[in-house]
């Protein structure tokens, strides 16, 4: 059995726009997040299409009624 442990990475705007690409590959072959700040209190969550669809069916899966406890 493998675990992956989900890393989160940050960096500014400025220093994103430097070296994107870079930053995309890292989260996408790595199961890596990236988080934008741009600013007190704002950012950008960036994920790869695979985590994020396993987050929307996990969603699903503990949203759905059936799975609903009395």
């Amino acid at each position: 059995m493998y675990i992956i442990y989900n890393t989160m990475l940050t960096t500014t705007i400025s220093d994103f726009r430097k070296d994107i690409k870079r930053y995309l590959d890292r989260v996408t072959e790595n199961f890596e997040t990236l988080i934008i700040n741009r600013g007190k209190d704002s950012g950008v969550v960036i994920m790869s299409l695979d985590e994020y669809n396993s987050l929307n069916a996990t969603y699903h899966e503990l949203s759905s009624k059936s799975n609903e406890k009395d």
